[in-house]
């Protein structure tokens, strides 16, 4: 499923430039998807809260699957427009009833390990999916569509046949009253998941935005270089991440979610102090590296903390969880883009750095979660009132 998401992230502009729209319009394609997705996320996590993670993940990958296939097919720019909007809300589906049923499922023993494998998944499938995105490109703009539909159809199959009661010899999607529900207002007084919405939109603004938006820019513009050096250091730090993802589970499950956070912040501050100061290639693909180390330990301390405080299900708990992140991926890039344009490149990635501090500030104060190690006033209970 990820590798086919990546099928389509390098042919989604050059599509919509073929219907003649100009490149705001074209930006809008990429940013309508994400803004779906952020605005719909407590609908998904109460579908999920309802009818369970099974029923919601298969529906959603097939509600994607869909309008992946007629965007494949969408003969304007309109078309196009509504059906990525569309698959928007499939996504938001399938990714809350997902996060839900691996944070639900997994003992917080074991719980990073689990979340660094789930990413590792997204982040193959980011590593690889491009480079057939662009083979398919060449017979057909409209061909990585048609394929990312199949796999996501695939994926669905999947989820409804192999999470059912059947094969697992035990329902998955139990009525919320028998397994437990942790709302909102719950989680909302606990500390721990208060610090997580913030250091969610602080890593996707600076993992993701930061990254995706000014960075191959810069490589271009200030550091004299291509566009395939500025790809080669993205590939670097993204296989530096990959190669470190399960040890940064086994890290966090072993020594905390705090330890963790602390240990992958310092080298990814380290990463970004490096960028704005680096004047040539081989500097800039030894920070990508620093960050992508950095990226692999604090990519998975926020998302277990929040598996960790939730008992039962908590779709709509982990869906604002993911708002946070979707949130720091949508200002983000507006906000380092427009300090560059006011004033450099050195500012925009400074001013990083000094929101990535906040974030190690913030993290200086989380309060131990793994069940087995946490203080008893720190368990979400609806006679809890205040952390």
């Amino acid at each position: 499923m990820a590798v086919g998401f990546g099928l389509i992230i390098p042919v989604i502009p050059v599509f919509a430039a073929s219907f003649g729209v100009s490149k705001t319009a074209v930006g809008l394609i990429i940013s309508i998807f994400a803004i779906v997705r952020f605005s719909t996320g407590l609908i998904a996590g109460k579908f999920v809260d309802k009818f369970g993670e099974r029923k919601v993940l298969g529906f959603g990958l097939f509600m994607v699957s869909f309008f992946t296939l007629l965007t494949g097919l969408a003969q304007s720019y309109e078309q196009l427009l509504v059906f990525r909007s569309l698959g928007g809300l499939g996504s938001s589906m399938f990714s809350v009833s997902a996060g839900s049923l691996l944070m639900r499922s997994v003992s917080d023993e074991y719980r990073a390990r689990a979340q660094s494998l789930f990413n590792g998944g997204f982040l193959l499938g980011g590593i690889t999916g491009p480079a057939f995105g662009g083979i398919l490109s060449a017979i057909s703009l409209r061909a990585p569509f048609f394929v990312y539909s199949t796999t996501l159809a695939t994926a669905a199959v999947i989820a409804l046949v192999f999470l059912s009661e059947k094969r697992l010899g035990r329902k998955v999607d139990l009525p919320s009253s028998k397994i437990g529900l942790t709302t909102l207002g719950q989680a909302f007084k606990l500390r721990p998941y208060q610090i997580a919405l913030v250091l969610a939109f602080i890593n996707n603004w600076v993992l993701f935005g930061l990254r995706s938006s000014i960075l191959p820019l810069f490589v271009v513009e200030k550091l004299n270089s291509t566009a395939a050096i500025a790809g080669l250091g993205l590939t670097v730090g993204a296989l530096v991440q990959g190669t470190f993802l399960l040890r940064a589970g086994k890290f966090s499950d072993k020594n905390g979610r705090r330890a963790a956070y602390l240990f992958g912040s310092a080298f990814v501050l380290f990463g970004i102090l490096m960028l704005a100061f680096t004047t040539n290639a081989t500097l800039y693909f030894v920070a990508m590296a620093v960050f992508g180390l950095g990226g692999a330990y604090v990519g998975t301390a926020p998302g277990s903390v929040v598996g960790d405080i939730i008992r039962g299900r908590g779709g709509q708990v982990i869906a604002v969880w993911q708002m946070a992140g979707d949130a720091g991926m949508i200002f983000g890039p507006v906000i380092v883009g427009l300090i560059t344009d006011l004033f450099s490149y050195q500012a925009a990635f400074l001013l990083s750095a000094g929101i990535w501090i906040v974030g190690i500030l913030l993290a200086t104060i989380l309060p131990e979660t793994r069940i087995a190690h946490m203080d008893e006033d720190l368990i979400p209970d609806k006679n809890k009132q205040e952390l």
